[in-house]
């Protein structure tokens, strides 16, 4: 057995992170046939509208919101791996405009091939996420498995109406996206031994930057929907919000806030295997400019791992949304277009 500062957990793994999320096309074919039957008048958003969470009502005053995710790793070092995997899963609870309460950790690890001490670490970089989230690691299940498996099944209270969906956008919204792309463009490039300890840094930076801002987003009344951008891309999860809501979109591409060496190495043709899959998973739903070069089309298409909250909100609210983003730390939060009337289509100019 190697020595834990030999393993490399990435070589255990056939897509890291939200890279290895099914394909938006085969996971419709999954579920086209999974009957939706009885469900209870306090279930307030369940799978009908791809929403990040699902959401129970306790009473006047209280809704749970409950969810669960985990992936292979997307990191060599563990105790970021742990970090990566926990703030993703939160993640989903600030989506939904909720504040979290506990978690319960789910772990699938191959016994015979990693350091006790090594999961070890993967274990206490998710107690730290959770720590500095303000909720206990309350519990989990564990298995032994093929390939290393991290996450949390993460729990958290809104009030009933201010649950944010997915589905509740509105003509006229701007569009505000929390943290720049191109986490899946630098994963890409550290699997191939070629991302620089500057690049690295800042992919450990904004994948382990808790979407806190979700909690007080939920307050605003201007604020319509919300996601969080992970493995289906800026696009794939952006047109969970249009087919929800009926609505399309105009993003313009020169105002997409991006890690600045994730874009060189998508100059240079570096991308995960998801980007493509997520592509052909959009359809015509997705339109680019004629003369758009392919690099683009790989940072929109990208999977986030950890990725930012994207917000719909009317353009009164528009900058004390930008004022909250600021405040709690992201300082690239950006206005990255809007919502018009008209079919389900995103258009990128």
């Amino acid at each position: 057995m190697n020595a834990p500062e030999q393993v490399r957990l990435t070589e255990f793994s056939h897509g890291g992170g939200c890279g290895c999320k099914i394909a938006p096309a085969v996971l419709s074919e999954l579920l086209a046939t999974t009957p939706v039957r009885g469900l209870p008048e306090a279930l307030l958003v369940g799978t009908e509208t791809a929403d990040d969470a699902a959401v129970y009502r306790l009473n006047d005053t209280q809704a749970l919101v409950a969810t669960t995710d985990f992936f292979t790793p997307i990191v060599d070092d563990p105790y970021d791996f742990g970090r990566i995997a926990a703030t993703n899963a939160i993640s989903d609870i600030y989506a939904m405009g909720a504040k979290p309460i506990f978690a319960l950790a789910v772990v699938g690890m191959p016994l015979d091939k990693l350091p006790v001490s090594v999961i070890q670490r993967i274990l206490q970089g998710g107690e730290s996420v959770c720590q500095a989230a303000g909720i206990p690691l309350a519990g989990g299940h564990s298995i032994d498995v093929l390939e290393p498996i991290y996450g949390l099944v993460a729990l958290g209270l809104v009030h009933p109406d201010k649950v944010k969906r997915n589905s509740s956008a509105r003509a006229g919204d701007v569009l505000v996206l929390g943290k720049p792309l191109g986490v899946g463009v630098l994963s890409a490039a550290l699997k191939k031994g070629r991302l620089s300890p500057a690049g690295y840094a800042k992919m450990i930076e904004w994948t382990t930057m808790l979407n806190t801002p979700g909690e007080s987003l939920s307050e605003m009344d201007g604020v319509h929907a919300l996601t969080d951008v992970t493995g289906f891309g800026l696009a794939g999860h952006l047109l969970e919000i249009l087919r929800g809501s009926q609505l399309a979109a105009e993003i313009r591409f020169a105002d997409l806030p991006l890690i600045a060496e994730a874009a060189e190495w998508a100059k240079q043709g570096t991308k995960t295997g998801a980007s493509d899959r997520n592509w052909k998973g959009y359809g015509s739903d997705v339109r680019l400019a004629a003369a758009a070069p392919d690099w683009q089309r790989t940072l929109i298409t990208d999977p986030q791992t950890s990725g930012g909250l994207l917000v719909a909100c009317s353009p009164q609210a528009e900058r004390e949304v930008l004022a909250e983003f600021a405040r709690r730390g992201f300082a690239e939060a950006r206005t990255i277009g809007r919502l018009v009337a008209g079919s389900p289509t995103l258009s990128v100019v």
